[in-house]
């Protein structure tokens, strides 16, 4: 496997993280009749948006160890 190969397996692990936590994420916006987890009691110890949260920073970061720059 050449390296490029190995980059975009990288990638595509991490996208795909990014998108199964996404999914997820709106399944439970939608069963709960919400449009944002904003509106949500329990926004801040939900499993589901830290689980998606994690995965949108595994995702920019793909991986690499250190801080993300959000300027």
């Amino acid at each position: 496997m050449d390296l490029q190969h190995a980059d975009s397996e990288v990638e595509d692990e991490y996208y795909m993280a990014y998108i199964n936590a996404r999914n997820e994420l709106m399944q439970c916006h939608v069963a709960r009749n919400l449009k944002s987890c904003l509106s949500c009691q329990e926004l801040l110890s939900c499993p589901i948006r830290l689980k998606y949260v994690e995965s949108v920073y595994g995702n920019m970061t793909k991986g690499a160890e250190g801080s993300f720059d959000f300027n």
